[in-house]
């Protein structure tokens, strides 16, 4: 599902000098449409631009005209999958002590669309989310003080029952600088201009367009970090879910094998996270033969013998459950930590690789809780180096 940003402004007033200009960027008249034929409260957003889209959804930069702020729009897919994740939603918030480094919805309504109603939620306006082609560009106490910050949040999740169970770098998401006081058009030289294309045959909620997302610059990012997206969460024991898992890359071993989703699936992905942060580029890959589970076994050793015929897909590689493989030290996680991060001295590289190694472990028990690696002496000191 794609949508596009409305083509006027949702009522008149003074707000900017340029508002009814830029809604739509409708190359003819005829593509003009206004917002208030769509959404409900038509008079309080005014959709200006995309900021990416997802497989239950399209999110949207708006500005809220009631209160003059940004904020984000989320247009699901038909169907429960809105519902679902306003019922988790609601439920972060009724059980979740610290939501600081949560996104949560401040407003939720019906979008009335050619093809049906939409469930629409309303967030904060965040920034860029951690992307490894541009967190080299920072400083590594910036990536340190997200690594913890994400690690919080998870935390205060887990604490109240909650397996977010998509822990994958769209997921994370750096601040953002308010923007309420800009004009449209200064918005739109700082995020570029929407550019959109013709389409054609996809279900839309307004039809035939397709919007590029928003590019956010480095000027505009702020050092707090945030996990956003419970589309797939669950409390521990629910048996209403969306179905589906993380990418493959930040997706443990033993969901892959038909195992039941956990706390300890959440820290796999969280260290995931924590290695693309630290190093500039994750630990597994899926551009192999036998995609992402050849990397893992070869950073990790064999998969347990046990898992062998469990596996969910059809790609599966005996080779992955040989007991007696011997491991290649050219591609351990100790030499591609020294590969990617050869400035760093031998004692910061035993602390993130002794990390790792909690972590990284097939059995989900043995695994480090949130609560246990905020504690663990390694974690600590790796973060006292850099002032977290």
């Amino acid at each position: 599902m794609m949508a596009q940003p409305a083509s006027k402004t949702v009522r008149t007033g003074d707000l900017y000098d340029d508002m009814t200009d830029f809604g739509d960027f409708a190359s003819t008249s005829d593509e003009e449409i206004d917002v208030e034929e769509y959404a409900e409260p038509w008079e309080k957003y005014l959709i200006e631009h995309k900021l990416g889209a997802g497989g239950f959804s399209t999110v949207w930069m708006a500005l809220d005209l009631q209160e003059n702020k940004d904020v984000a729009v989320k247009v699901f897919r038909k169907g429960d999958f809105g519902d679902i994740e306003l019922r988790i939603q609601d439920e972060i918030v009724r059980s979740v002590q610290d939501r600081s480094h949560l996104v949560i919805y401040s407003d939720t309504f019906i979008l009335k669309g050619s093809d049906g109603h939409h469930r629409v939620m309303v967030f904060p306006l965040m920034g860029p989310c951690l992307d490894r082609y541009t967190v080299t560009n920072l400083a590594i106490s910036t990536h340190m003080s997200a690594a913890k910050q994400l690690l919080k949040a998870l935390e205060a999740l887990h604490n109240a029952g909650i397996v977010h169970r998509d822990l994958s770098e769209s997921n994370c998401l750096w601040g953002m600088a308010p923007l309420h006081n800009l004009s449209r058009t200064a918005k739109y030289e700082l995020l570029t201009w929407p550019l959109k294309i013709t389409i054609q045959d996809i279900e839309l909620w307004k039809p035939e367009e397709l919007v590029w997302p928003i590019q956010v610059p480095e000027t505009l990012r702020t050092e707090d970090f945030y996990l956003a997206d419970f589309s797939l969460a669950m409390k521990v024991g629910d048996p209403v879910a969306q179905p589906g898992d993380p990418p493959l890359c930040f997706c443990s071993p033993e969901r892959l094998h038909g195992k039941a989703p956990s706390f300890a699936c959440d820290m796999w992905s969280y260290m995931v996270n924590f290695v693309e942060l630290y190093q500039g580029g994750r630990p597994f890959h899926d551009g192999y033969i036998g995609g992402v589970l050849t990397t893992i076994t070869a950073r990790l050793g064999p998969l347990p013998e046990q898992w062998k015929g469990s596996y969910i897909y059809d790609d599966c590689l005996d080779s992955w459950y040989d007991q007696n493989r011997t491991p290649d030290t050219s591609k351990t996680l100790a030499s591609e930590l020294a590969r990617y991060r050869p400035d760093a001295d031998l004692a910061e590289r035993e602390l993130v690789l002794s990390i790792m190694q909690k972590v990284f472990l097939y059995s989900p028990e043995e695994r480090l809780t949130a609560t246990q690696l905020l504690a663990d002496p390694s974690f600590k000191a790796l973060m006292a180096r850099y002032g977290c």
